[in-house]
Order: structure tokens, then sequence, then C-alpha cells
């Protein structure tokens, strides 16, 4: 389904000539600035306006201060204008600087280069916010995660690409035309690829356009402090840039110093480390099956600590100087270095893409863009804390980069803490779906009858003890359970389920069941999803038994819709009774094939428990 997704918008005009475009103004960012800066680092002091080592940092400042200069009004602009032809100016003002950029290269004018490379910042701190803001009005909202993981994808390959790209445009004859020719073609195509671009009207026509940095500035980021998620979502977005930036800068030192490899021999790390967040990205998409799921995030969190920390402590001793990069990337010593590398990028895959999504979901649609603009402007934040603290780190402190790294591992699992415990039934609801599936092979049939947002009751048949957890894992949305009272308030697992928000329930007290019906009201007041379990008990022969009033009980106080659900194929299993009591002996199957599937919704005034009791009968047939 993922797969399909991925490859459907890829040959849609609504997506395919935004990502073109996307991915050649990254390539062609990374193909100017690499080049610019390897034909620095081998140019005579006599052709450099000031030595090389400020002039590559002097660089590295001017490509990023429009971020923090220019993010803001580019946020306003693009909720002001339609966006299509906003890009397409953008790119044409692309394909101007990089006219003059060729001529600078051909000239080998570096202080000209050395401004170009601010106006390519600028013209990317215009770009960004439109970039992200265009992609909720072109997609369906089961698209946008599909979308943001193609984005991330190509984005990284055109990193990576750019870089390599630059290598080999610098060690060529006439490497100057050579480059001067490629980031002018690269411009073009970019521009061409927007033409295509269908029409996004504008989010919020009426905004005053005037540069004023300071004021916009505060003004955009007041904007994205207003909504706590989102506030969340830019910083744990901005905190990866922190990480990748620390990796990405540290990687030749790190290649030279500990890996004892060559120039060419960077280009492994950078393609793993790439790769691998381009794999984590679509992987995410087949994870979540194409829905915004946050519990990926905190696992993808951690699998940065982890492998980030394995990569840092896996580095062989005695290590041989390498010559020659076959030899590098042969070298079977360092290819657990290598595997964790890969993994510690598709972890970061996994943790960028749902927040990105989630962020342009939560946004209002008159400030998305400038929601992303405050993004851009924390990223750059951001990223010069990252250099700030590798000079910190390894020249005030004398630390070595394999100290850096586990320090950024360290730090990192703090974040993932942090992530767990603010919401740690999204990171379980995930745990959940990956345990059923690895136990089950489990199959959804018509969920799509689930309401996507409001009120609604779910009634299920009740085979076993694994039921919650199965429904849980197939739900997009959070299911509040109604659960046997002596359960809940387990103590080993009682806040955990609390905070859950089940529903407790006994049907021997009175005061539990008044207190029970006034939860569920109150949870389908404010919109949630509620399911019970009419039977009130686990099925004794595998059949439906009689639903109890409950339902009528709750209609009559909260009139939703209800929506019959059937849990086929867990009748046998380890956690039924079909041995007289659950959890009786050994399990004896692995891998059962299991079937959700959901009815149409009943609205309230014809439903009543018998009638959902023939419908959930009906749905679940002969299949026990």
């Amino acid at each position: 389904m993922t797969q399909s997704t991925s490859a459907k918008l890829l040959t849609t005009r609504r997506f395919l000539p935004y990502f073109v475009t996307q991915f050649f103004g990254a390539f062609n960012d990374n193909i100017f600035k690499n080049v610019l800066l390897l034909f620095v680092a081998f140019a005579g002091p006599q052709v450099l306006p000031f030595s090389s080592n400020l002039f590559i940092n002097l660089a590295a400042g001017l490509f990023i201060l429009p971020f923090f200069l220019f993010s803001a009004t580019a946020g306003v602009l693009a909720d002001r204008y339609e966006k299509s032809q906003f890009i397409r100016k953008v790119k044409l003002a692309e394909i101007m600087i990089m006219i003059l950029g060729a001529i600078g290269f051909i000239t080998q004018s570096y202080a000209i280069l050395l401004i170009l490379l601010f106006l390519m910042g600028t013209q990317s701190a215009f770009f960004g916010p439109v970039k992200y803001a265009l992609l909720p009005q072109q997609l369906k909202p089961k698209e946008l995660l599909a979308g943001n993981a193609l984005v991330e994808t190509g984005t990284f390959l055109a990193i990576l690409l750019g870089t390599l790209g630059a290598g080999i445009i610098a060690s060529v004859d006439n490497a100057h035309y050579v480059a001067a020719a490629s980031v002018l073609v690269c411009a073009v195509l970019g521009y061409l690829s927007s033409r295509q671009i269908p029409k996004a009207p504008a989010s919020n026509p009426t905004l005053e356009v005037r540069w004023r940095p300071i004021s916009q500035t505060r003004e955009t980021l007041k904007i994205a402090h207003q909504d706590k998620i989102i506030l969340q979502s830019i910083m744990a977005i901005s905190w990866f840039w922190f990480l990748g930036a620390s990796y990405l800068t540290q990687f030749p030192n790190f290649t030279k110093i500990h890996l004892m490899g060559n120039e060419a021999a960077v280009s492994i790390l950078l393609a793993l480390f790439s790769v691998g967040i381009a794999l984590g990205s679509l992987l995410c998409t087949k994870l979540s099956k194409d829905r915004i799921d946050i519990g990926i995030v905190p696992i993808g969190s951690v699998g940065i600590s982890l492998f980030g920390y394995l990569m840092a402590s896996s580095i062989p001793s005695d290590l041989p100087q390498f010559t020659h990069f076959i030899d590098f990337v042969s070298y079977s010593d360092l290819w657990p270095t290598f595997g964790y590398l890969l993994a510690l990028g598709a972890s970061g895959g996994l943790f960028i893409v749902p927040l990105y999504a989630l962020m342009q979901k939560q946004a209002k649609e008159g400030e998305r863009a400038r929601v992303i603009a405050a993004l851009n402007i924390y990223n750059s934040l951001f990223m010069v804390g990252s250099a700030v603290m590798g000079i910190i780190v390894l020249t005030v402190l004398e630390l070595s980069i394999v100290q850096l790294f586990i320090t950024l591992s360290l730090l990192n699992l703090l974040m993932a803490i942090n992530l767990i415990l603010q919401a740690p039934i999204f990171a379980v609801r995930f745990l959940v779906w990956v345990m059923t599936t690895l136990c089950y092979r489990v199959t959804h049939k018509n969920l799509h009858h689930l309401p996507e947002n409001g009120g609604a009751l779910l009634v299920c048949n009740h085979v076993s003890y694994m039921d919650a957890l199965i429904l849980s894992a197939a739900s997009p949305r959070l299911i509040r359970f109604v659960m046997e009272e002596d359960y809940a308030n387990y103590p080993p697992v009682r806040r955990f389920l609390k905070r859950t928000g089940i529903i407790p329930i006994s049907a021997q007290r009175k005061g539990s069941i008044i207190r029970a019906f006034s939860d569920i009201e109150q949870a389908l007041k404010q919109g949630d999803i509620v399911c019970i379990f009419p039977e009130g008990r686990l099925t004794p022969d595998g059949e439906v038994q009689p639903f109890m009033r409950g339902i009528d009980l709750i209609l009559k106080r909260s009139p939703v819709p209800v929506i019959p659900l059937a849990i086929k194929g867990l009748w046998g299993s380890y956690y039924s009774r079909h041995k007289g009591r659950a959890c009786q002996g050994l399990p004896s199957r692995f891998r059962a094939k299991l079937e959700v599937e959901a009815g149409e919704p009943t609205a309230p005034k014809f439903a009543n428990s018998q009638s959902m009791f023939e419908k959930v009968v009906e749905l679940r047939g002969t299949y026990r």
C-alpha cells in the first residue's frame, strides 16, 4: 500500500514537477557550494582575496546568514501569493544568480563567488517556506506522509550526489568551465520543472508585505509558539539538523584521523548516512501505513542514540593506512562501523518524516508558510550551535571526534527520553503495532469506515486478551477502551493505562458503572473514539455472545455513530478460552492469520444492542 502511494505520487502532476524542482534546487546548492570550497582549498594564495581558512569559514556563514535575515519575509510572501507562480519567480532568480556564478567560475573571481554564495543562501531561504507549505495543498491527507518521505529522500540524495558531483567536477580538465555549465544547467532544469507545478491558491492574500527583519522574525516565531505541538515538532526537527550538521561537518577529519582513510573514503560515509536517511524516510511510510504516527518518532530517536554510540565505539584498533578507496571499502573490520552508520541515517529518517508531516497538518492554512519559516530560523540557529559545540568540544575541551560523537548520542538519548515521557501512548502504540505484526499476519478490511475526526462508538466481538491491542494497532486514531476495573487498576500498569485513556468499569459496583458511563459520555462529547466489548466477557466457545444493554445506555446519553467491528482468527490462540481458560499451557500458534473488519457506521437512532449484535455476527461470519 505505501509503496504504491509513493509510486503514484511520482507519476502525478500534483507532485512530480514539485519533487524534481526541489531536487534540482538542493542538488545545485551543493554543487555550487562544494565546488567553490574545493576550488578554494586547492587555489594558490595569490588568487584568493584572503586566507583559505577565513574564506571557508566566511562562506559557511554567508550561506546561512540569509535564513536569519529573510526567512520571516519569505514565509509572509509564501502565504500571501499563489505558490506555483512564487516558486517560478524564485527559480528565475536562481538562474540569474547562476549566470553570474558561471561568470565567476570562468573568471575565477572568488570574491564575486563569495557574494553569490550569500545570494544562493537567500534564494534557498525564500524557497524553503513555500517548498513545504505547498505539500498540504497539493496532496490528500493520506498522501502527506509519503510526500514528505519522498521530499526528504530526494533532499538527502541531492546532498549526496551534489557533494560527490562537486568532487568529480573539481578534478576534471577545464573544471571551471564544467562547473559553470553544471550550475547553470541545473538552475534551468529546476525552472522548467517548476513551470509544470499546478496552481496552489494563496493561503492568506490579505497579508501585508514589508521587509522588517527583526519585527517579522519576532512575529513569525510568535506564530510558531502559539501551538504546543507545532513548537515541539520544530524543536525536534531542528535538533535533528543539529545532529546532522555535527556529523557531516566532522566526517572528513573523522575518516582521516580515526578510520585512516583518504579524501575519497569520506564519500562512503556521506553516502551511507544519506542513503540511510532516504531508506528510513521510505520505511517510515511503510511502517505507519501512510498515516502520521508520532509513535515512530521516539523509536527513531532511540535508534539515533543507539547506532550513533555503536558507530563511534566500533572503530577497530590498529587500522592500516588506506591509500586506495577499494581497500577502505573492502576492509571487513570496518563493515560493522559502516552498518551502524547506515542504521543511524535510517533512524534519522524515521525520526524526521512524521514530524514534518505533523507540523504541516497542524499548522493553520493561512500561517503554514510562516510556520515553516520559523522552522528554518530555528534550523539555522541549531546548525550554528552545532558548529559552536564542535569548537568547544574539540578545541577548548580537547576531546576527540569519537568522544564528540558519543556525547551527541548521550545528549540525544535525553531527547528520546523526553519525547517518550511527553507522549508515551504514541510510542507504546507503535511498539504494539510492531509486536502484533511480528506475532500475527493481520489483514485490515474497510477500516476507512473509522472516522478521521469526531466521536464514535466502536462495538466488537471479544475473543481474547489481545483484542484491544490488535484494534489499537489497526486504528489510525487513538481508541479509548472500556476495560474491566480489576485489570485497569492492576498496580504495575495502572498509571500507564490511565494516561492511555482507559475507562474502567465493574458490573458489580454501581458507583463504578455510573462513573464509567459519565467518562464515556465526556470522551464522546470531546470527539474521542470509544470501544466497548458488549459481550462483557471473553467468548467461551468462539461464537459471538449476546450483547449487554450498555450500547443503549451510552447512545441515550451520547448519540454518536456506531461502527461494528469483527476480529477474526483469534479463537484458538493462547490468549483465548479455547482450552477452557486463557493463557493455559504453551502457545501453539505463531504468525497466525487474523482479520479486522469494520462495517458501515450506523446512525445512533437506528443502533441498539440487538441490531449491533446482528451486524457484528454478520461481519464475523464463520471465520472464528
